[in-house]
C-alpha cells in the first residue's frame, strides 16, 4: 500500500489528497513558501500600492500669483514685505513718481517759504526798535500764510502719490506692469475726492494743534501758574488724542483705496473702510505701524552718518573758522538734501503702497475678492470680456455692483 492509500484507523473513507493551488485563487499571503511570481496575474487591490486618496491630491495647484500679490488671504509676513516688493517690481513708475512729486513739492514750497522768510526778517532787521511792535503781527501773518501754502502743496502731493501707488498695487496684483504715464492717467480722474479727503484730515489735525497751542497761550497770558496748568492739560490731552487718532486713523485708513478703486465718494468710502476694518483693527494697525517703524529705522541708518560727517568735517577742516570750510559745508548740504529727497520718495511710496495692499487683503478675507480676481485673470488670459474686479459688492452680497 502506498503512502497515498494509507488511512488513519477508524476512518470510514479514504481522504483525497489536498489539491495543488491554482493561479486563479490568487497569490498566497506574504511570507508563504512558494509565493507565485508576477506571471500569475495582478494582485488584488489590497496587495498593491496604497490607493490614490492616500497620496498627493490629484490636480491640486497653489493659489495663482499673476503679479505682485498671491490671490489668497495673506499672512502677516507677506503683508509686511509686499510694499517693498511694490517698489522693486516697478521702480521706474513707483520711485519715479515719488521722486517727481517730492521734487515738485520741494521746489514750490521753497519758492514760497524762502521769499517769505527773507521779506519778514529783512523787514524786522531794518525796522526801528519803536516800530517792531507794529510790524510783528503782520510779519507773523506772512509766515503763517506761507506755511499754509506749503501745507496745501504737501496735501496735493501726498494725495496724488497715494492714488498713484494704489493704482500700481491694483494693476500689479493682476499681473500688469504700467508705466509712469499710464498710472498718472488712471489716477487723475479720482484726484478730486482724494484731495478732499486729505484736506479734511489735514484740517482736523491743524484744528487740534491750534486748540492745544491756544490752551498754552491762554495759560501764559494769565500767570506762570496758568502756563504750568496749561502745559499739563496739553500733555494729558495729547496722550488721549494720540490714542484716539490711532483708532480713528486705522478705521478710516482704507478710504484712499476705496476712493480710487471703487470710485466711491468720501462719505461712502468712510463707511466702507469702517466695515472692512471691523474685526481686523489690530491686524491693520500692526502692519501700518510696523512698516512705518522699519522705514524710520532705515532712514535714520542712512541719514545719521551724513549728519555726523556734516557736523564734524567743517570743524576738522577749518578749526579756526576762517571760512575755508564753506565750500565743504555747501557740498555736504547739497548731498544731504539729495539723500533726504531720495529717502523721502522711497518712504512715501512704500507707505502709500501698504494701504492698498491691506485693503486688498481685507476684501479677500471678508468678501472673497481673491475668487473674483482669479476669475478675472482666467477670463482675461482666455481673451474673454471682463468687468471691473474692484467694484464694491452688491448690498445683498451678490455680484459686484
Amino acid at each position: 500500500m502506498s503512502e497515498h492509500d494509507w488511512q488513519a484507523p477508524g476512518a470510514s473513507t479514504p481522504q483525497p489528497p489536498a489539491p495543488a493551488p491554482v493561479p486563479q485563487w490568487g497569490p498566497p499571503t506574504s511570507g508563504e513558501p512558494g509565493a507565485p511570481q508576477p506571471q500569475y496575474g495582478a494582485a488584488p487591490p489590497g496587495y498593491g500600492a496604497p490607493p490614490a486618496p492616500y497620496g498627493a491630491p490629484i490636480g491640486w495647484t497653489p493659489p495663482p500669483k499673476p503679479g505682485l500679490l498671491p490671490l489668497r488671504p495673506m499672512g502677516f509676513g507677506t503683508l509686511l514685505w509686499a510694499p517693498f516688493r511694490t517698489l522693486r517690481r516697478n521702480p521706474a513708475a513707483t520711485f519715479g513718481s515719488g521722486l517727481i512729486v517730492q521734487l515738485v513739492a520741494l521746489v514750490v514750497t521753497s519758492a514760497v517759504m524762502v521769499p517769505a522768510f527773507l521779506f519778514v526778517f529783512g523787514r524786522l532787521d531794518s525796522a526801528q526798535p519803536d516800530d517792531l511792535d507794529a510790524l510783528l503781527p503782520g510779519s507773523i501773518g506772512v509766515l503763517v500764510l506761507a506755511m499754509l501754502v506749503a501745507v496745501a502743496v504737501s496735501v496735493v502731493a501726498g494725495a496724488f502719490l497715494q492714488g498713484v501707488m494704489i493704482e500700481e498695487v491694483a494693476s500689479g496684483t493682476l499681473g500688469q506692469k504700467l508705466g509712469l504715464g499710464a498710472l498718472w492717467r488712471r489716477t487723475l480722474p479720482r484726484i478730486g475726492p482724494l484731495l478732499g479727503w486729505t484736506a479734511l484730515v489735514s484740517l482736523a489735525v491743524l484744528i487740534v494743534i491750534a486748540l492745544l497751542t491756544g490752551i498754552v497761550v491762554l495759560g501764559a497770558t494769565i500767570s506762570p501758574i496758568g502756563l504750568a496748568i496749561g502745559i499739563i492739560v496739553v500733555v494729558i490731552a495729547s496722550l488721549g488724542l494720540a490714542v484716539l487718532g490711532f483708532w480713528l486713523g486705522t478705521r478710516v485708513s482704507l478710504v484712499p483705496s476705496i476712493i480710487v478703486l471703487e470710485r466711491a465718494g468720501i462719505a461712502a468710502a468712510v463707511r466702507r473702510s469702517w466695515r472692512l476694518t471691523t474685526g481686523f483693527f489690530w491686524r491693520t494697525l500692526g502692519i501700518i505701524v510696523l512698516v512705518g517703524v522699519l522705514l524710520n529705522i532705515a532712514s535714520q541708518i542712512v541719514l545719521q552718518p551724513i549728519s555726523l560727517v556734516g557736523g564734524l568735517l567743517p570743524a576738522i577742516v577749518d578749526p579756526t573758522g576762517s571760512g575755508a570750510a564753506i565750500p565743504i559745508t555747501i557740498v555736504l548740504a547739497v548731498v544731504t538734501l539729495l539723500v533726504t529727497l531720495v529717502i523721502g520718495s522711497i518712504t512715501t511710496v512704500v507707505q502709500a503702497a501698504v494701504i492698498g495692499i491691506v485693503y486688498i487683503d481685507l476684501r479677500m478675507r471678508s468678501e472673497g475678492l481673491d475668487l473674483e480676481l482669479q476669475r478675472h485673470v482666467e477670463q482675461r488670459d482666455a481673451g474673454l470680456p471682463v468687468g471691473d474686479p474692484w467694484a464694491a459688492p452688491a448690498p445683498d452680497g451678490g455680484a459686484p455692483a
